[in-house]
């Protein structure tokens, strides 16, 4: 596989988490789980194939995908499908960083997959256009940065005492949840709206979707964590609290997780029919 990414000007780089372009992409398998990651996704197909999302039990298609479309905040895992020789170019922002862009209040994203043109016009299927015909992954970065610039809003950026709170969420330690809501100088009926706007999820749903990522990547260090350690440590009552909140995000109970060698996979997207 071919995987390009690309560093965006200073401008516009707080607000993106990454941008990137790959090909030839020759997965072992033809689903995928992805779980949440408190991201906004842009997603161009560039190889003329139809994606789809599946019903996450009986995992029969319930939508499909062409050109570009746009997912938001996800509560819980979605199930993809994975295509052998995928061309794609992505778009991915901070938690906070959508808004700028897109102009409407994200919570009206939340567990959707929706068609770029039917949130941002028909301007996504020019921009598509655009991106496909350029021969190189630079030159289809230079197409995305230039959109990006055009629609960036710096009046629609989140206010500093919203964005201390995402960046000490994301730093302080699970257990410290409380202390760190508790320092927004405003009521929290008004910090639960500007998450809403801004991000999509509530405080409290942002930072749970922050301690299962940790969870992953302490797993993917060592696999023989203890489940009640990490309970413990991650601020969960007890070991069953911990395992329901895990299988809710990724639809594994921990030990079939490690039992199937998904610490070896990428993070956040796991085969299910490999």
């Amino acid at each position: 596989m071919i995987f390009e990414t690309h560093s965006p000007s200073e401008e516009i780089s707080p607000y993106l988490e990454a941008i990137f372009h790959f090909r030839e992409f020759k997965p072992d398998h033809s689903i995928e789980r992805v779980v949440p990651t408190g991201h906004i996704f842009i997603i161009f197909e560039l190889d003329g194939m139809k994606r789809h999302t599946f019903d996450n039990v009986t995992l029969e298609p319930n939508a499909t995908y062409t050109k570009v479309w746009i997912s938001g905040m996800h509560h819980n895992y979605i199930s993809i499908s994975a295509h052998q020789d995928s061309e794609m170019f992505v778009i991915q922002f901070k938690p906070h960083g959508a808004y700028p862009f897109l102009h409407i209040p994200l919570a009206g994203l939340n567990d959707k997959v929706l068609p770029a043109e039917k949130v941002l016009g028909d301007e996504m299927l020019t921009l598509h256009q655009q991106i496909k015909e350029k021969s190189t992954s630079q030159e289809k970065f230079h197409v995305a940065d230039d959109w990006l610039h055009n629609r960036f809003d710096p009046d629609k950026t989140a206010p500093d005492e919203l964005l201390k709170i995402v960046e000490n969420l994301q730093k302080e330690p699970c257990s410290n949840y409380n202390g760190v809501v508790n320092g927004f100088p405003n009521s929290q009926k008004h910090l639960i709206d500007q998450f809403k706007k801004y991000l999509g999820l509530t405080p409290k749903y942002y930072q749970r979707i922050l301690r299962f990522q940790e969870i992953f990547q302490q797993m993917q260090k060592d696999k023989s964590v203890a489940w009640s350690q990490i309970a413990y440590q991650c601020g969960y009552s007890d070991q069953s609290h911990f395992i329901k909140e895990f299988r809710h995000f990724s639809g594994f109970n921990p030990q079939e997780f490690i039992d199937q060698d998904f610490t070896d996979d990428e993070q956040n997207f796991f085969p299910l029919d490999r």
